[in-house]
């Protein structure tokens, strides 16, 4: 079985329930930091969002990619990949027709290269437990990118011992796999199981640096 397949096996044995509902208030926290810390990265880039053109490997239900329209960028210029066709379903049901999808590997994926101001992950890498497959998504991540471009990473930097399906992805890892890349990177997240057992205090507890367990970086090329 291709690792592919066996992500696929993975995504499908999680009950997640309304564990990622932005209504869940350690869920609407953790996407509100997480996004005040992408728009000060991505108010430092060159251009206006109307011009600039974006790809999200992974894009799921679509839900990143909206958060790329509401910033001004433009349908026709943002492209999703999903390897999961119930997730894919969801994602056209909910965006724009322009928004270009595609299904399947991300590393065959036909997006042109030198073509992409953006190209985004958020929490792929840490399902993918094949190293050989991390790289080559990582390459065509790097390919698709023209000169000046950022692959924008969003994902966890510490493994899960509950969870052999996920591993995390440390920021050694991320330069292995980006060697080429100039790095800004930032510590969000508090621990999912801490936020979720004490929601109401997620500012405090966010405090501490430790405690965050996922990295938002900005990978220029």
């Amino acid at each position: 079985m291709s690792e592919l397949d066996q992500i696929a096996q993975r995504y499908a044995r999680r009950d997640t329930g309304d564990r990622y509902s932005l209504l869940r208030p350690e869920v609407w926290q953790m996407w509100q930091e997480r996004q005040r810390v992408l728009l000060r990265l991505l108010a430092l880039r060159p251009g206006v969002p109307a011009d600039w053109r974006a790809t999200e490997v992974g894009c799921g239900a679509g839900g990143n990619l909206m958060d790329l329209l509401r910033l001004g960028l433009q349908p026709a210029h943002l492209t999703g990949i999903e390897l999961l066709p119930e997730r894919l379903t969801a994602a056209r049901a909910a965006l724009p027709e322009s928004v270009r999808l595609l299904a399947g590997d991300a590393a065959a994926a036909d997006v042109p290269t030198a073509s992409q101001d953006l190209v985004l992950q958020s929490t792929v890498f840490s399902s993918i437990l094949d190293d050989a497959l991390q790289q080559r998504v990582a390459d065509a991540m790097w390919r698709w990118l023209k000169p000046g471009g950022a692959v924008v990473w969003y994902d966890f930097t510490v493994d899960n011992p509950r969870n052999p399906d996920v591993r995390g992805v440390p920021l050694a890892r991320v330069r292995q796999l980006f060697p080429l890349g100039r790095f800004t990177d930032r510590r969000v997240t508090l621990a999912p199981p801490l936020a979720r057992a004490f929601p109401l205090a997620y500012p405090v507890f966010n405090l501490i640096p430790l405690l965050r367990t996922h990295r938002l970086i900005l990978i220029e090329r």
